[in-house]
């Protein structure tokens, strides 16, 4: 993974945009945004509405004149919307497939990709669960079907059934381990079941003793703890190893610093993509993401901002 970790500094300016809407260059439709002032409406991946509504908040109260509405929806229904031209931005966490950019070519569009924060993938169980570790390999065969019990992955277990749980069939978590885990092969285990929304995920893994959760870890951070270090007290997150054998010494939380070394297994990168030819308010407040008040703010939510300056710091604790 390529993390740029230097400022961009990337100004806010007035443009006065007499350019027509995504699906009409003539000034009948409507739009009259421009890149800090106007309304506009745009689709997120439902995972990462946490972020995406403390950056609202702060461009708003920037940028007076401006108002920019989230559509929170699954990565598949979104790209959609973006793709029919029937919105100008899309936060989620892929980049355009090569026919999809092909397509909006073919009909005279300019699509662009900015990357704006790296998260991981979180697999939660249930607080009393005291299988806290897993690795890659064992994840995979609970995904394929090889393992559908406790016991198949931590001889002895008594918890029976493994329940596992998305937040939707069409969402970013269900497409990453699809794609980078299965091999482009869908999930195969008996037991999956999709919440709907992230917030539904933890919930029920909070009431099911024998749950994993698939969540993105953005929806975790305890927001009484300013430091993203510790995580919601209803569930518990497991730590994740790259080797074939988890233990607690070669496994990982997915916490800010072990996504920047890429000691996390589960990494995904977040992309604001933006198919808006009036160069406006979707422009306007996608590289407002990126911009170092953006990122700042990324940063504070336990995710890993794409451009910033990491600084690291060793402490010593010492024990009474």
């Amino acid at each position: 993974m390529n993390k740029n970790l230097s400022y961009t500094f990337v100004g806010l300016t007035l443009v006065a945009a007499l350019w027509a809407s995504c699906s009409d260059k003539k000034p009948k439709s409507g739009r009259t945004d421009t890149y800090s002032s106007g309304v506009i409406s745009f689709a997120s991946d439902e995972s990462f509405s946490p972020i995406i509504e403390e950056e609202r908040e702060v461009f708003e109260f920037t940028y007076k004149k401006a108002k920019v509405n989230p559509i929170y929806t699954n990565e598949s229904d979104g790209m959609q919307m973006l793709l029919d031209k029937k919105t100008c931005l899309l936060i989620t966490a892929r980049d355009y497939k090569p026919e999809e950019l092909q397509s909006l070519k073919d009909r005279g569009n300019n699509p662009r990709t900015i990357i704006i924060a790296y998260d991981g993938l979180a697999l939660i169980s249930h607080k009393t669960n005291t299988d806290s570790c897993i690795s890659v390999k064992d994840f995979v065969r609970i995904l394929n079907g090889e393992a559908t019990k406790w016991s198949d992955i931590y001889p002895g277990s008594k918890r029976g059934d493994i329940a596992l749980v998305f937040d939707n069939q069409k969402s970013s978590a269900v497409h990453y381990v699809q794609d980078s885990l299965l091999g482009g092969k869908p999930i195969a285990n008996p037991n999956v079941t999709a919440a709907l929304t992230s917030a539904e995920v933890v919930n029920y893994v909070a009431k099911t003793p024998n749950a994993i959760g698939i969540i993105g870890s953005n929806w975790l951070n305890d927001k009484r703890d300013t430091t993203n270090l510790t995580f919601n007290k209803d569930i518990q997150v497991m730590s994740v190893s790259k080797l074939e054998k988890a233990t607690p010494r070669n496994s990982w939380k997915p916490y800010q610093y072990y996504i920047y070394n890429d000691n996390y297994p589960l990494i995904r990168t977040i992309y604001a993509l933006i198919n808006d030819p009036r160069n406006g308010l979707p422009w306007g407040f996608a590289h407002f993401l990126e911009s170092p008040v953006g990122q700042k703010i990324i940063l504070k939510s336990g995710l890993l901002p794409y451009r910033g300056d990491i600084i690291l710091r060793s402490v010593n604790v010492k024990k009474e």
